[in-house]
């Protein structure tokens, strides 16, 4: 029998809160489906698109009588949310999250609640360069990668259930500890969005400041589109994902930085055999990746 919850509370329904709202709907996996966020536009569209059943504009309402609280809010917020809500949670209520950083997030996560709530960290790797319920899809996560990243504290029953709902999501369930997930997801998730907004706020410049008379953008095919499709990504939320991983994004921009200094040496040096060596590297890295399992950025 599939996990079901009597009350189910998304805190910020854009496209991965209400895409999960849409799921738990459909598959009838709670009795009502509760939404809360900042503007009451979105959460009438959200009601309309079939993500909620209804929306409250206290939190603290919201959760009461809640078995379970998916926080899709930025990362930063965490804490602000659990500290004015949490008290209101009913034992045994379980609060689970779809960020992209875990680490001391989930840490610090757990020590703000009550001890009879449990916290599950989880990380569906889906999404799309829109953002909003209005791109939300019942499908966004099918065959993608969902990680859940329990701790020592982590009650077995709560995790059963989270993974189970990211099962009947249609996803691919990985379990990792916290910093582990930070240090890996820094590496292939957040230094590629770090490379791809650094490449179009760099060719912003070029076009402004040296050949402001090319149409740069006009004459774009899809290497640049490919390359920088997740620099259209929500500015508020990866601020707050860049900054709670730091340590690992500046570390992994170093070694960014010395891969473009080392190419850009060879280039400079005229060394055809070097540039070539370099670039058969790269090609067969990026083949090994056609080979991996799916996952979305």
């Amino acid at each position: 029998m599939a996990v079901h919850f009597t009350q189910v509370v998304i805190i910020g329904v854009g496209l991965i809160g209400g895409s999960l709202g849409m799921i738990i709907r459909r598959r009838g996996l709670a009795d009502q489906v509760v939404g809360v966020g900042r503007r009451v536009e979105n959460l009438k569209a959200a009601v309309a698109l079939g993500a909620i059943d209804r929306y409250v504009a206290d939190p603290q309402e919201a959760v009461r009588g809640a078995d379970l609280v998916i926080l899709a809010t930025p990362v930063d917020t965490y804490e602000r949310h659990l500290q004015e809500w949490g008290h209101s949670l009913q034992p045994g209520a379980i609060v689970s999250d779809v960020g992209s950083v875990k680490g001391t997030l989930v840490e610090r996560s757990e020590a703000a609640m009550p001890s009879d709530v449990h916290f599950v960290g989880a990380h569906p790797i889906a999404g799309k360069e829109k953002t909003g319920v209005a791109a939300g899809s019942e499908q966004l996560f099918r065959g993608a990668r969902c990680i859940l990243t329990p701790t020592k504290r982590t009650d077995q029953n709560a995790l059963s259930s989270v993974r189970q709902l990211w099962e009947e999501a249609g996803s691919i369930v990985l379990t990792l500890d916290p910093h582990v997930h930070d240090q890996i997801l820094g590496a292939v998730s957040h230094l590629p969005h770090v490379a791809a907004f650094a490449l179009i706020n760099a060719l912003s410049d070029l076009r402004d400041q040296q050949v402001p008379a090319l149409d740069l953008a006009g004459h774009s095919g899809g290497g640049l589109r490919d390359t920088t499709r997740i620099a259209a990504s929500s500015p508020e939320m990866w601020r707050d994902i860049f900054l709670w991983n730091r340590d690992n994004v500046v570390s992994y921009i170093d070694r960014y930085t010395r891969a473009l200094e080392e190419l850009k040496q060879l280039i400079k040096a005229g060394d055809a055999a070097g540039i070539e060596k370099l670039l058969e590297r790269a090609k067969g890295e990026r083949e090994k990746l056609n080979t991996a399992s799916p996952s979305h950025s």
